[in-house]
C-alpha cells in the first residue's frame, strides 16, 4: 500500500505536467480524501462527489452496453472536473482553469491513473486505459 506521501508525489508529478491543472485528489470508492494536492477547492466535498460521479458514469456505460467507466469530464463554467479510475478501489480527480487543454489533462491523467493504481494496489504498472 502506498504512502501518502507517494500519492501527493504523483499528484505533484502531474500538476507540474499540466499547469492548467488547479487541484488533483485522490479518492477512495467511499468518498475519503486519500492525498491532495489541490489550492483554493473544498477536497472534503470533491471526494465523495467524484466517487458518486464515477459510481454513475459506470452505471450509465453499463446500461449503453459499453462495458466499464474508465473516466468522466465534465465541462464548467470556470473549467473542467475529471474523475478517472485509479486502481479497484480509488479514483483521481482533476480540477482545470478553463483554457486546459483537455487532450494533455486526458493523457496525463490516465498516465497518473495507471501509477497510482500500481501504487494502490502494488500492481506493476501498465499501459494506461484507452
Amino acid at each position: 500500500m502506498a504512502t501518502e506521501a507517494e500519492l501527493t508525489s504523483e499528484l505533484e508529478r502531474l500538476r507540474a505536467c499540466v499547469t492548467q491543472v488547479t487541484g488533483a485528489l485522490i479518492v477512495s470508492d467511499d468518498g475519503r480524501v486519500l492525498a491532495r494536492d489541490v489550492s483554493g477547492e473544498h477536497p472534503q466535498h470533491l471526494g465523495p462527489r467524484t466517487a458518486e460521479a464515477l459510481r454513475a458514469a459506470l452505471r450509465l456505460a453499463a446500461a449503453a452496453g459499453h462495458g466499464t467507466a474508465h473516466e468522466l469530464l465534465v465541462r464548467a463554467d470556470h473549467g473542467w472536473v475529471g474523475a478517472y479510475t485509479a486502481g479497484r478501489s480509488a479514483s483521481l480527480a482533476l480540477v482545470t482553469a478553463p483554457q486546459a487543454n483537455v487532450g494533455r489533462v486526458r493523457l496525463e491523467a490516465r498516465r497518473s491513473s495507471t501509477r497510482i493504481s500500481a501504487l494502490l494496489d502494488g500492481a506493476p504498472e501498465q499501459q494506461e486505459n484507452p
